[in-house]
C-alpha cells in the first residue's frame, strides 16, 4: 500500500540527486514506492486485460512499471531520477508503437489516471476525425460513455481556431483536439492511501472502455489493420 512514505522518498531521492544516495536507500524505494506499484499493477491487470486481451500487464518495471531512472540523453534537465511514477498499460511497444494506453501516475503534488494519448500520430487524429464525421456507431458509444460520467475530462492541445465550427461544442472538443486524452486529476490522497484504490481504479477506468475501443477503431485505419 502507498504512504508519505513512498512520495517523502521520492522528494528527497529526487534533491540528493546522486547514485550513491539512492543504493544507500534502495531498501525504502524496494518498500515504499516498486512494492505498492507493483500490488496496484498486479491488481488492475485482469480488469485491464478484460477490456483489450492484447495489453501487457506483466506488473514489472519497462513493463507496465516506470523506471525511477531518467533518460537525460535529450533533456536539458539533467536530474538522476523521476519525482513522479506511473502504471502504463498498453499494446506491446514494439508491435503497436503509438496505441492509446491505460495509465495511473503517481507525484507528490497530485496523482491522475485515465485512458488516451501521450502523444497521437497526426494519421491516428485525422482518422479519427473521419470517422466522427461520419458518424460511426463507435463514436456514438464513446460520445455516450463520457457524457454519461463524471469522472474524466477530455484533456489535450486544441486548435487556437475551430475546423469546425458547425458542430456543436461537445463535438468540437474531440474534432478540435490535436492530442486526446482523457484523464482525471486529483491532489486528495486519501484514495492513494486507502485500502479502496484498486478497486476504485477499476471502477473507473472501465467506464472508459467505448472511449479506449473507439480510440483503436481509430488508430487501427491508421495502421491500415484490420480490425
Amino acid at each position: 500500500m502507498f504512504s508519505p512514505k513512498t512520495f517523502d522518498f521520492l522528494i528527497k531521492n529526487r534533491l540528493a540527486n546522486s547514485k550513491e544516495w539512492f543504493h544507500e536507500h534502495k531498501s525504502i524505494y524496494d518498500e515504499y514506492v516498486l512494492k505498492p506499484l507493483t500490488e496496484l499493477a498486479s491488481a488492475l491487470g485482469p480488469a485491464i486485460e478484460a477490456m483489450d486481451g492484447k495489453i501487457v500487464t506483466v506488473p514489472k518495471i519497462n513493463k507496465v512499471i516506470s523506471r525511477i531512472y531518467r533518460d537525460t540523453r535529450f533533456s536539458n534537465d539533467k536530474s538522476l531520477y523521476r519525482e513522479s511514477m506511473w502504471l502504463s498499460f498498453k499494446r506491446d511497444k514494439k508491435a503497436f508503437p503509438h496505441y492509446p494506453e491505460f495509465f495511473v501516475a503517481f507525484s507528490p503534488q497530485m496523482f491522475s489516471y485515465g485512458c488516451g494519448y501521450y502523444w497521437a500520430k497526426p494519421e491516428t487524429m485525422k482518422c479519427m476525425r473521419n470517422l466522427i464525421e461520419n458518424g460511426v456507431p463507435e463514436f456514438k458509444k464513446a460520445l455516450k460513455a463520457y457524457e454519461n460520467q463524471s469522472v474524466f475530462t477530455i484533456d489535450g492541445e486544441y486548435y487556437k481556431r475551430t475546423k469546425y465550427p458547425d458542430y456543436p461544442d461537445n463535438i468540437r472538443k474531440w474534432l478540435d483536439n490535436k492530442n486526446i486524452c482523457f484523464i482525471h486529476y486529483s491532489d486528495d490522497f486519501s484514495l492513494v492511501f486507502s485500502d479502496s484504490l484498486a478497486d476504485t481504479l477499476k471502477d473507473d477506468l472501465r467506464l472508459m472502455k467505448p472511449i479506449y475501443d473507439f480510440l483503436i477503431l481509430a488508430e487501427t485505419k491508421a495502421e491500415g489493420i484490420l480490425v
